[in-house]
């Protein structure tokens, strides 16, 4: 069963994931996030909604 042999994948496995872990993922996470979540969102209505079909 040649499925069952980890000799041909193994390795490159391994060197993926440690390219993953070494290399590309400090270069993702150094990114600044565009998202700022300083917006607070203050309830000006509070008013119910008047349906027609009610």
């Amino acid at each position: 069963m040649p499925q069952l042999n980890p000799n041909p994948w193994l390795f490159t496995l391994l060197i993926t994931w440690l390219a993953f872990t070494l290399i590309y993922q400090p270069k993702t996470l150094s990114y600044l996030q565009t998202n700022n979540n300083t917006y607070t969102h203050k309830c000006l209505n509070t008013n119910s909604w008047n349906w027609p079909w009610t």
